[in-house]
């Protein structure tokens, strides 16, 4: 089996459980602005709608479409106009709410420390995110990840998003690693799979929900414990 000596990783679905800390957040806000006053049906109607948009909103922000002002700003107002509710008025304060209640959860996929406990002895591990800075920091300080990376590495900072072969030159040039002996994890068929693939890196495929693939992976996991049997 060949030998690595460098691991990147995603952050957002693949170590950081962004589904569950980010549904915990809108029915945190549901209640706290009592969203039900303006027209929302229930947390369940409020989450539905976010993700119809979002997903939307982020693909334009991978794309450059969008940019990162454009994307806080209009996010909640598309995502009330989405729900059915399109003359509410939204705290100035909601956007800014969400970001901060949403990266100060602490939640992580299953086996997330114990296999970083396992690796983090015999391999150097940084992280590769299309996340914002400020976002991301917070992320990894709230649930107890920081201690383990070396280097974070965002589209924010080097102006490329995965999958542009530009990041994850970037991410190999300050660690000092070499393509060759280096290993992307992550869940992104596109941006981890295809970007680490496009800069001439083995790839882990994590894959919990068995979603189909162009692109076949160096490696494929259902769970973050198979890395044991990898690395």
């Amino acid at each position: 089996m060949k030998t690595y000596q460098h691991l990147f990783f995603d952050l957002d679905h693949t170590l950081w459980d962004y589904d569950r800390n980010v549904q915990e957040s809108l029915s945190e806000l549901f209640l706290h602005y009592k969203l039900e006053e303006s027209g929302l049906l229930s947390p369940q109607h409020f989450i539905d709608s976010f993700y119809a948009v979002n997903f939307q909103l982020w693909t334009a922000y991978d794309k450059g479409e969008m940019h990162k002002d454009e994307l806080r700003t209009t996010r909640f107002p598309r995502i009330f106009a989405h729900a059915g509710v399109h003359d509410a008025v939204i705290p100035e304060e909601f956007e800014g709410d969400f970001m901060h209640r949403t990266s100060s959860k602490p939640h992580l996929f299953p086996h997330t420390i114990e296999i970083l406990d396992y690796l983090k002895p015999k391999y150097k591990l940084y992280v590769i995110t299309n996340g914002f800075d400020e976002s991301q920091a917070r992320k990894m300080n709230s649930s107890g990840l920081s201690d383990y990376f070396e280097l974070v590495v965002t589209s924010e900072t080097t102006g490329h998003k995965k999958p542009d072969p530009r990041i994850f030159q970037y991410a190999l040039e300050q660690a000092g690693a070499s393509k060759e002996n280096s290993l992307m994890i992550g869940d992104n068929p596109i941006s981890d799979m295809q970007g680490a693939h496009g800069a001439g890196i083995d790839q882990v495929f994590f894959n919990p929900l068995g979603k189909a693939i162009e692109l076949r992976p160096t490696y494929t996991i259902s769970h973050l414990r198979e890395l044991e049997d990898i690395l």
